[in-house]
């Protein structure tokens, strides 16, 4: 049996935290489905540990989940996961994107990622205190999406405005928006088309509405009797871009 020692054991348990995962830029992955993804990614798989290899008592120890999977590995973050400098981002004259405002729960940005994955979005941009990606819960919740959507972390109202500056178009939905399915959309394959989804108790913020080309509202069903308030920020992603890949079959 390989042995590992309690050094390297507590290094990769402090991988949990954001403040080693920025410090180390690595983050972890678990299950067999999840770091087959990761080895056949882009991304550099720095170790991969194996149960049978370490024994359990090791693998509970570095696991994050309540029952350890038998394989964890170590992968590398990608270097331009932060964007800081909004002009590096190259804005192209066509495509369908993801703007994220202030997505706080991490079950919610996995299944974003899920979502963005299985629709086909060109690329996911959020803001810059939204939860982040490699958080476990998040990497775990994306069944692997996290290796196929690219995402960056930006000033999103800035690049927001760049990408209306280049005659693009922003969407949002809103409870005092107007019918999706009554609207016409563009749908991204004339222009760069952003559907912002905003923060799940606060919506939209006030500076990413005023960018907004077109307020959109998912009417509920019957329409003059809604049970819940709202939709939840992960389920209005997938009926919102369900509708705008509808569009173009």
């Amino acid at each position: 049996m390989a042995l590992i020692s309690n050094n390297e054991i507590k290094k990769v348990k402090a991988l949990q935290q954001k403040k080693f995962r920025d410090e180390t830029g690595l983050f972890t992955v678990e299950g067999e489905k999840m770091v087959e993804e990761a080895l056949r990614s882009p991304f550099h798989v720095e170790a991969v540990y194996r149960r049978d290899e370490i024994g359990e008592e090791a693998m509970k120890r570095i696991s994050a989940l309540a029952s350890p999977s038998p394989v964890l590995a170590v992968v590398r973050k990608p270097s331009d996961i932060v964007l800081e400098d909004i002009s590096d981002v190259e804005i192209p004259g066509k495509g369908l994107f993801l703007g994220l405002d202030t997505i706080r729960d991490p079950g919610n940005l996995g299944t974003i990622l899920r979502i963005a994955d299985w629709f086909g979005i060109d690329a996911v941009y959020a803001a810059k205190d939204t939860v982040d990606v490699f958080n476990p819960k998040v990497v775990q919740a994306t069944m692997g999406a996290v290796f196929r959507v690219r995402m960056h972390y930006v000033d999103l109202p800035a690049l927001s405005e760049r990408m209306l500056e280049k005659g693009g178009r922003i969407y949002g939905t809103f409870l005092d928006g107007r019918n999706m399915y009554s609207r016409d959309l563009d749908t991204g394959l004339q222009m760069p088309v952003m559907i912002v989804i905003g923060n799940e108790s606060e919506g939209i913020s006030h500076r990413m509405a005023s960018l907004v080309s077109d307020r959109l509202y998912i009417p509920p069903y019957p329409a003059d009797d809604p049970g819940s308030e709202s939709l939840n920020a992960a389920v209005a992603t997938a009926v919102t871009v369900a509708e705008f890949r509808r569009r173009t079959y």
